[in-house]
């Protein structure tokens, strides 16, 4: 499964879980617009990197943070090479 795959099905869970109701995910979605709430995020970065063994913003001084769908999921295409 690719990374952005992995990105968005994590959301669909968490949402479902949460009882958030979703915005379209596309690349361009703001992720605050998506009906996510911080804990929502806080659940998705924990999972993702129970997933795949990083977590980008704790691993670098110098990353700047996604505002975007597509920003998270680079981010986290970057942190895994």
């Amino acid at each position: 499964m690719s990374i952005k795959l992995m990105v968005i099905s994590e959301i669909e869970q968490i949402a479902a879980q949460h009882q958030k109701k979703l915005a379209p995910l596309t690349d361009d979605a703001v992720l605050m617009n998506t009906g996510l709430d911080s804990l929502c995020f806080a659940v998705l970065v924990t999972r993702l990197e129970d997933r795949l063994g990083v977590d980008p913003f704790s691993s670098s001084d110098t990353i700047s943070f996604p505002v975007t769908l597509g920003d998270f999921v680079r981010v986290y295409e970057n942190a895994a090479n």
